[in-house]
């Protein structure tokens, strides 16, 4: 049992693809960590810790970074003319067309609901209860993202 976990492991350490993706989106997230560290003044470690692990939005997309490194890692390892290229190349698309544009707008529409509800609440007392803001993506952290994720892919597959 003990045998076939480490031989598990060694695999996926051996997988470009998985070491690419990984490691693409552990920078990404390391990356939008320090920016908020040194671009807010009370960035606390709760904070700097919830986005180094969890939060979304913000520069660099991780999301971006993520698809592109296993797009490119998939495109070294089985070529262009692969059904499992073109698979990837094609869920790319819908998860940063996702992260730019539906979750963008579903964030910036909870701001204003959450904006008209604290206003309701202090102008008449009724009580409202603030939804959740997704954060998307602009196209510059789309585009910083999927350059990070290229690189890195590039690095892992020709070094």
């Amino acid at each position: 049992m003990v045998q076939q976990r480490a031989l598990v492991i060694t695999a996926l350490l051996k997988n470009t693809v998985f070491l690419a993706a990984a490691a693409s989106l552990f920078i990404a997230q390391f990356l939008k960590a320090l920016i908020v560290l040194f671009s807010r003044r009370k960035a606390g470690i709760k904070e700097i810790f919830s986005t180094l692990l969890w939060k979304t939005g913000g520069m660099p997309s991780s999301h971006s970074a993520l698809v592109i490194s296993i797009c490119t890692s998939i495109a070294f390892s089985s070529g262009l003319k692969s059904d499992i290229f073109a698979l990837s190349f094609f869920f790319a698309l819908v998860v940063i067309r996702d992260a730019m544009g539906v979750r963008r707008s579903a964030g910036l529409q909870a701001n204003a609901l959450n904006k008209m509800g604290d206003k309701l609440n202090k102008r008449f007392h009724i009580a409202f209860k603030p939804v959740k803001e997704i954060h998307g993506h602009s196209m510059p952290q789309v585009l910083v993202g999927s350059l990070l994720g290229l690189f890195i892919a590039l690095a892992v597959n020709l070094l």
